[in-house]
């Protein structure tokens, strides 16, 4: 399922806390799709406390916590980790991740607080939303076969990786235009995870956010950068992504297709990529300027130009997914959506 489609399942389970609605959720996808992150993004949202909890590193213990002698009776020293409506606040996540990753007595520790909401006297608040995440027994992770008792009290939905819900991701972030750029061009290289090689760097979300980091240290060191890149996202990918970088030089002038003085397409359908990445970019910029229509307006214009209409769909959609409704009130939208209304637009 898309990212997308899991965040918005997630933003719903979150809000049916306050109704007693809530199911805990599992997360299931290779490693580096962007589980973990997901769940961050909900706690952002609605500014809510996220407590990570990696169950691959505890002990029974640390989750029913230490007993100790109270008179004639044991008790039991409730962990402070675990959410507290006056430490951490009445609403939260409680994010359970690397689940598969536990050995079985931690899991099975964990089967009352999944289910029951509770671990012997302890309750967690009602405002909180479990989840956790995992990876599969096939992506060569360190894992163990969930439990059927444990996988019972989780719904379940498997991560994959979707290049226009990163594409839409990375422009927010401020990822470099051209790692978004090629990725436009290789698609199939956003995620590229082989586990019967068990590659050391290979593509994924995850690190092509490292190698936004690397482009942007090593950018002014051309002997260092290829190698940098191939430590992200492994020797084939980053030998690409490094002439795609390379080739950037032979763009037109951007300034000028923003001011409506520039019109040159480039021929080359990695350059067009490239284009469209950097357009989208300075939208992302502009948006909250005074300049913000006309730039809209001028990279509309241009999206016109490109010999293959699709790609100025590609763009225009880019753009909806960054800036939102606000490009739908700039007069040559209507101008441009005329010249394409034989195609179909997806998501826009």
């Amino acid at each position: 399922m898309r990212p997308t489609h899991i965040a918005a399942i997630l933003d719903r389970e979150f809000n049916s806390t306050l109704t007693g609605q809530h199911t805990p959720v599992m997360l299931w996808g290779p490693p580096g799709v962007g589980k973990s992150q997901i769940i961050a993004q909900i706690a952002d949202k609605h500014r809510v406390p996220l407590i990570d909890i990696r169950l691959s590193q505890m002990e029974p213990t640390d989750l029913r916590g230490i007993p100790f002698r109270l008179n004639d009776r044991v008790e039991w020293a409730i962990p402070s980790m675990l959410p507290d409506a006056q430490r951490h606040g009445p609403t939260g996540i409680l994010f359970l991740d690397e689940i598969t990753s536990a050995a079985p007595t931690v899991s099975t520790a964990a089967y009352q607080l999944i289910l029951d909401r509770r671990l012997g006297e302890y309750f967690i608040p009602d405002g909180w939303a479990i989840f956790a995440a995992g990876n599969r027994q096939g992506d060569r992770g360190v894992t163990y076969s969930m439990p059927a008792p444990l996988a019972n009290r989780f719904t379940h939905y498997e991560v994959e990786a979707h290049l226009d819900d990163w594409v839409a991701w990375a422009h927010g972030r401020g990822i470099d235009e051209r790692i978004i750029g090629f990725l436009r061009f290789r698609p199939d290289l956003l995620f590229n995870f082989d586990p019967a090689h068990n590659p050391i760097a290979f593509p994924s979300p995850r690190s092509w956010e490292f190698a936004h980091r690397a482009l942007k240290k090593f950018v002014e060191m051309p002997v260092l950068l290829r190698d940098a890149l191939q430590a992200c996202v492994g020797p084939a990918a980053g030998i690409e992504v490094k002439a795609f970088v390379d080739s950037m030089d032979q763009l037109p002038d951007i300034d000028g297709i923003l001011q409506g003085i520039e019109s040159h397409v480039p021929p080359g359908i990695d350059l067009q990529y490239g284009v469209a990445a950097a357009l989208v970019r300075r939208a992302v910029l502009a948006k909250d300027t005074a300049e913000g229509n006309r730039v809209l307006g001028n990279i509309l214009n241009y999206a016109r130009r490109f010999p293959q209409r699709e790609m100025g769909v590609m763009l225009v959609t880019d753009l909806h997914r960054s800036v939102g409704k606000p490009l739908f009130a700039v007069p040559e939208f209507a101008e441009w959506a005329n010249s394409v209304t034989d195609l179909m637009l997806y998501e826009l």
